[in-house]
């Protein structure tokens, strides 16, 4: 799981630094504001990629995706991308957990099974 979802949040740090740029061009807006807001986001995606397995990780990714999704109401595109990008971490955390599950049943085969020790006494 931890790999499909640093990769969607390193892809969301990208998409928050180019809105960023689109969102400079507003006249309501100053340049500290944007890069302020915008650079909490992409420390958080960075953030993210780290923690993702701990507690807590996957509800902090969703709420990233909440943002970025809001982010529309500054620039319409973020409506699409968000969306998009809240898709792909759904993906990522569903199909990762599938494969986390997958990859633990083929270990636990492979190893092989536990032996009594000589004498009947179990270890």
């Amino acid at each position: 799981m931890r790999t499909l979802c640093a990769s969607t949040l390193i892809g969301e740090f990208f998409v928050i630094g180019f809105a960023g740029l689109v969102a400079m061009k507003e006249p309501d807006l100053s340049v500290a504001t944007v890069w302020t807001v915008c650079g909490v986001l992409m420390a958080l995606s960075v953030l993210l990629c780290g923690v993702i397995t701990r507690p807590g990780g996957v509800q902090l990714g969703w709420v990233l995706q909440v943002l970025l999704i809001a982010g529309g109401f500054v620039v319409p595109s973020m409506f699409v991308l968000g969306a998009a990008f809240a898709a792909l971490w759904w993906a990522s955390v569903h199909y990762g957990r599938k494969i986390d599950e997958a990859k633990a049943r083929f270990a636990a085969q492979a190893q092989p099974p536990a032996q009594a020790e000589p004498g009947g006494n179990p270890a």
